[in-house]
């Protein structure tokens, strides 16, 4: 059976914070891919200072260019409206069919606001979770992290390592590297005329200056 990770975000923009979690995360679940899903209008995120949707989909085909662990999809940037979780994981799953599990990715910041997700209910029926536990978040991933109204659906299993809701998908928490780098961190630094470099792969960076995203008029290219 494939096993299909599903990495979705705004990408604003993506750094090396993404690819190295990624990385990890192919390697500890064994998958056999990843894909990579820009959102278009992400329905929780305040949307000023976000980059025009092609524009984030050229900086990630930038950043995973020459890794077959990673691919891209535009689903969602050319899906009309707001990106919907639900829709986008009932496409992969129909796509891939019952001989594919899919993963789907996310920080534990983002899965604690899930009940507040569109068809929240039916996501843990379509896919596993995997839940990165990213810098600044101390407390390790517990039962008290699930949505307190399905919380008795799920049960601990010791040996997958996550807790397994009734319809046999997973929520895993996954530790991954403390790289204390963020998309907003990024953008501050990019306003404020300070450098960027080894923050995000060089194509991506040399894209930002090229197509002065991110800056203020009176901000300069740091070379």
């Amino acid at each position: 059976m494939k096993k299909i990770g599903l990495f979705g975000g705004t990408f604003n923009p993506i750094h090396f914070g993404h690819l190295r979690s990624a990385e990890e995360i192919f390697d500890s679940f064994h998958l056999d891919r990843i894909i990579f899903i820009p959102s278009a209008y992400p329905p929780h995120k305040i949307t000023d200072g976000l980059a025009p949707a092609s524009l984030r989909v050229d900086m990630v085909h930038l950043a995973i260019a020459g890794n077959p662990r990673f691919s891209l999809s535009e689903l969602e940037v050319h899906r009309p409206g707001k990106s919907y979780s639900v829709e986008t994981i009932g496409h992969f799953r129909r796509q891939f069919g019952s001989e594919t599990d899919l993963y789907f990715i996310l920080g534990l910041d983002a899965f604690l606001e899930i009940n507040t997700w569109k068809q929240y209910t039916a996501l843990f029926e379509l896919c596993h979770f995997i839940v990165m536990n990213r810098p600044g978040f101390e407390n390790n991933f517990s039962r008290e992290h699930l949505p307190v109204e399905l919380a008795e659906d799920f049960c601990y299993d010791e040996q997958k390592g996550g807790y397994i809701h009734s319809s046999g998908y997973g929520v895993f928490p996954k530790e991954i590297t403390a790289l204390d780098i963020s998309s907003t961190k990024i953008r501050d630094y990019l306003q404020k005329g300070l450098s960027v470099k080894y923050l995000m792969p060089a194509p991506v960076e040399e894209f930002i200056y090229r197509n002065n995203l991110y800056q203020t008029k009176d901000s300069e290219s740091v070379d």
